[in-house]
């Protein structure tokens, strides 16, 4: 599989919580710069924390759930039967996956053989199929290599599902993120409605326990949580709460990296 990420680095945003957070715990170190491995459910604010936490920290944020959201869209679009190996081999030697900056929204886009597919990857089209593309052996074992020689260098934090107990499995900071059912459906039907989509809460919550039985039950890369993993119960946090949370663990991990 070819393809890589852009690297960037986030400017500075407001810290109001995080900065009391980490004066609290009297952490103002120069420490070395960690991974960052966030692993969780669908619909937990696992990729908005992360992409905050990256931003803040100046570290690269690598969301390794739209890599596979990218290579569904592409199967979706070939045609490809997902019990026909050789094509999704074929497909993963064909298919260029990566990250470009855009300075306007400050956001990274996803760029699928150079096209813009950052918004046409979260359609409930795909939604209702990455969980089974991502469970294929070929698929995965792609992507996690290319996804671990992207954060070899540290200063980085990824989301997904496998992100702590595979990819990273000696990752500094690992956090597991969960959320009620009623939380998550309510999350995504608000990103739904933000982008001028109607779904309602029972076809969200239908696609939502399928996913979570596909994630937690394959064989290659399964949803768990790491034994060393720090447990994050996002049900009635605001954004900003998680980030800061987060952060404040960021900071002590670091502090300790400093001491060894």
């Amino acid at each position: 599989m070819s393809g890589g990420l852009v690297e960037t680095a986030y400017p500075g945003q407001k810290k109001s919580l995080y900065t009391l957070l980490c004066r609290q715990a009297a952490i103002f170190v120069v420490v070395k710069p960690i991974v960052i491995a966030i692993d969780g459910y669908a619909g937990c604010g696992k990729s908005t924390t992360a992409k905050l936490v990256a931003r803040t920290l100046g570290y690269r944020f690598i969301d390794s759930g739209a890599m596979y959201r990218a290579f569904t869209l592409y199967v979706q679009r070939k045609g490809i039967d997902l019990a026909d190996a050789a094509g999704i081999r074929q497909g993963l030697q064909e298919v260029n996956i990566s990250f470009q900056f855009d300075p306007v929204t400050q956001q990274n886009q996803v760029l699928l053989n150079g096209e813009n597919v950052t918004e046409t990857i979260r359609s409930q089209q795909v939604n209702e199929q990455v969980s089974e593309v991502a469970a294929l052996a070929a698929v995965r074992r792609a992507m996690v290599a290319q996804q671990q020689q992207l954060g070899a260098e540290g200063a980085v934090v990824m989301d997904g599902r496998d992100i702590g107990t595979v990819v990273f499995p000696d990752a500094e900071l690992k956090v597991f993120m969960s959320a009620g059912m009623p939380a998550r459906v309510m999350r995504r039907k608000l990103e739904y409605a933000a982008k001028g989509k109607e779904l309602s809460e029972d076809e969200i919550e239908q696609n939502l326990v399928h996913r979570d039985t596909l994630d937690t039950s394959r064989k290659e890369g399964p949803l768990r949580k790491a034994k060393d993993a720090l447990s994050l119960d996002t049900s009635y946090l605001t954004i900003e709460d998680q980030v800061a949370v987060v952060l404040k663990w960021a900071h002590e991990r670091m502090a300790q990296v400093a001491t060894r």
